[in-house]
């Protein structure tokens, strides 16, 4: 299946069956990149656009033309090797009230912060509800993800970051990496718990 998105000028194809009969009713493009920085820093950066292929209103707010932008918007996050956010810039180039283009100053409270175990609570507590955009909020969870991501090859050689019980961070972060499974057992087989 193939889609042609005339505001993106891309188009991409989706590995699923065939669905049902349809039409596209919206599209949200969220985008993450990861750049090594001469001064030993690296920015995490993503971007955020939601857009319809007919015009359409929010409750509240103005009407937005076809494949105009409904968000957009962007953030920087500037770690170090070990995750901690030592700057954060945020733009917004679209929304759909006014008093949303303030919220990019929200993001903040970040810096000091540690990408790792307990992020996405910290960022809940800290930018939920009234005290931040939710588009802006919500980029920051595969904002860390794509740090961890980026970061693979730069923290070769290191030994693994611990959690607060000294077990591997990655231990039980996901699928693959579940105590019970394979790369457990051959990279950390004090903590495998799977059939041996």
């Amino acid at each position: 299946m193939t889609f042609h998105l005339r505001s993106c000028e891309k188009e991409f194809s989706v590995p699923l069956q065939d669905s049902a009969p349809r039409s596209l009713i919206h599209l949200r493009g969220i985008d993450m990149q990861v750049f090594r920085r001469d001064d030993g820093y690296y920015d995490v950066e993503g971007h955020i656009r939601d857009e319809k292929p007919f015009e359409s209103a929010v409750p509240f707010g103005a009407t937005t033309p076809a494949h105009h932008a409904i968000h957009e918007m962007w953030i920087r996050l500037t770690i170090d090797k070990e995750f901690v956010v030592h700057d954060v810039a945020a733009s917004t180039d679209a929304a759909p009230y006014r008093d949303c283009f303030g919220a990019s100053s929200t993001l903040s409270v970040l810096v000091g912060s540690r990408i790792g175990g307990g992020w996405n609570r910290e960022v809940r507590d800290k930018l939920g509800g009234s005290k931040s955009c939710t588009h802006l909020m919500e980029m920051l969870a595969p904002l860390a993800t794509a740090a961890y991501q980026a970061m693979w090859n730069e923290r070769q050689g290191q030994a693994d970051t611990l959690d607060r019980d000294g077990r591997p961070f990655l231990l039980n972060s996901c699928w693959a990496m579940a105590s019970d499974k394979e790369l457990t057992f051959s990279r950390w087989p004090e903590y495998y718990t799977g059939k041996k």
